[in-house]
């Protein structure tokens, strides 16, 4: 009998929140302005590059949504040493779930976890560049914070500071931390 009735109060639950909620997808892109966080050494410039990518905005309530996302992030940073400048090039495919509270008309304030797969890594310096993936861990976990607005249109604009949480150096104890800020524009098809 208690089998029953939580078998009975899950489906109930499941058909109540299928209900309420309203799934729009869309699709994003922008520019990152990236750099690295190393322990206890000089840190370099920052890194121009871009990301584009998918959304699922799912709406629980009027004023909360969360929204998972699927992105290739280019990443790095750039560095002058004894007088030769590298580029650093680390791209992604990250995975943020950003919990959304819509204020206001069409803007919403994000935040919410990260987690990327490390795709490539190079180091860039003239017309070089070498494979260097096996010094980095293939994980990074981040924080993300963020804000954006959307029009009735459907088109958005959002900006967003992705913290790295997770030490990204495979060959040492010493911290390299992801340092990115994003800028883009998205697209939402309306869902039902």
């Amino acid at each position: 009998m208690k089998k029953i009735l939580f078998i009975t109060a899950l489906s109930l639950s499941a058909t109540l929140i299928k209900a309420q909620t309203r799934t729009d997808w869309g699709v994003k892109g922008g520019l990152n302005i990236s750099n690295l966080r190393y322990e206890n050494v000089t840190n370099p410039d920052a890194k121009v590059s871009g990301y584009l990518g998918v959304l699922a905005h799912i709406h629980l309530t009027r004023q909360f949504a969360i929204q998972p996302e699927l992105l290739f992030s280019g990443q790095g940073a750039k560095e002058t040493v004894a007088g030769t400048d590298y580029t650093l090039a680390l791209n992604y495919f990250n995975l943020p779930v950003l919990g959304q509270i819509m204020v206001g008309n069409g803007w919403r304030i994000e935040t919410g976890p990260q987690a990327g797969v490390l795709a490539s890594a190079k180091v860039k310096s003239g017309g070089n560049s070498s494979d260097i993936k096996d010094i980095y861990k293939t994980f990074d976990f981040s924080w993300v914070f963020g804000v954006g607005y959307l029009t009735r249109s459907g088109f958005g604009v959002d900006a967003r500071y992705n913290l790295g949480i997770s030490n990204i150096n495979d060959q040492s104890s010493a911290g390299i931390n992801n340092r990115v800020f994003a800028a883009g524009i998205f697209y939402q098809f309306k869902g039902r």
